[in-house]
């Protein structure tokens, strides 16, 4: 084995080749970090919409007359307070619906006379169905003319999205994957033709091709995690920079793409990972390629 290490060292010392593999890996793993992010930063701000929409819900009181709408919502704010699986029951400010209302109606939307629902926010301790069923039931027993409203149901296509635009990039973290472990497969086909002459005296020496492959699998290894770092490096550091420009929007959607401790140490472990698919790549190609040269 030491022979064939010595023989084999102009095998590695393919300077200008060790560059171009390096900086093509650093290029994709960079990509597959931010992809990566951008993934579990989805992932994780359609769970946090889950949480916040599932128990969240808003009493529509719909009453034509002023008066019996009024009664209506003073009779039933304080049974929704008072309700053990509510959090919090707010009236929604009857002048901040009306200028939410202006644009789609004018001043009309203004006017006093102008039949307009009560609203009420509700916030529910849990946001399982049995929990929005018997606050409805709760609702409609103090005050039959009234519409409940689940918060979930009328974003649904927004957390759709979110979860599509999710799932899309960590699928192009496998695509990336799959990319790599052909660039690995053409390096090493490519390795084995530029040293033939050398493989071919490094097996008259006594060198086997579990040998000969594993100084392929230590140089691809150590270009892929070097390449790597500077990957995941560079890409983190445009992943964090992203994310606190998102912060600072003061959206609550924005607000949840955020990326926790497990998260970024998924995105730490993609050099590694890589490193070890690329040299899994290195020993299969070597492997069978020397088997169908002899």
């Amino acid at each position: 084995m030491n022979a064939a290490t010595r023989a084999g060292q102009p095998l590695l010392d393919d300077a200008q080749g060790r560059r171009a593999m390096v900086w093509i890996m650093a290029i994709m793993i960079f990509l597959t970090t931010l992809a990566a992010a951008l993934g579990l930063a989805m992932q994780g701000a359609g769970a946090a919409l889950d949480r916040q929409l599932a128990a969240r819900l808003t009493v529509q009181v719909i009453e034509g007359d002023a008066a019996t709408r009024d009664r209506a919502v003073a009779a039933l704010l304080p049974r929704l307070r008072a309700a053990p699986q509510v959090a919090a029951a707010v009236e929604v400010d009857r002048a901040r619906l009306a200028q939410l209302l202006e644009p789609w109606l004018g001043e009309a939307g203004l006017d006093a006379d102008l039949p307009m629902p009560a609203m009420i926010d509700v916030d529910l301790r849990q946001g399982d169905a049995a929990t929005v069923a018997g606050v409805e039931a709760l609702a409609r027993g103090v005050a039959p003319n009234v519409r409940v409203d689940r918060h979930a149901t009328w974003l649904a296509p927004v957390r759709a999205f979110v979860g599509l635009l999710g799932w899309t990039a960590l699928g192009l973290v496998v695509v990336m994957a799959s990319a790599t472990a052909a660039v690995v497969l053409l390096a090493a086909r490519a390795g084995l033709d530029t040293h033939r002459g050398t493989i071919d005296i490094l097996h008259m020496l006594g060198s086997t091709d579990l040998q000969i492959t594993r100084l392929f699998q230590r140089r691809i290894a150590h270009d892929t995690l070097t390449g790597g770092l500077i990957g995941v490096l560079s890409g983190g550091l445009v992943a964090a920079f992203l994310g606190s420009r998102l912060s600072s929007l003061e959206s609550q959607l924005a607000g949840g793409v955020t990326l926790d401790i497990a998260d970024w140490l998924a995105i730490v472990a993609l050099p590694f990972v890589f490193t070890g698919l690329a040299m899994l790549a290195a020993r299969f190609a070597v492997l069978r390629r020397l088997a169908r040269v002899l």
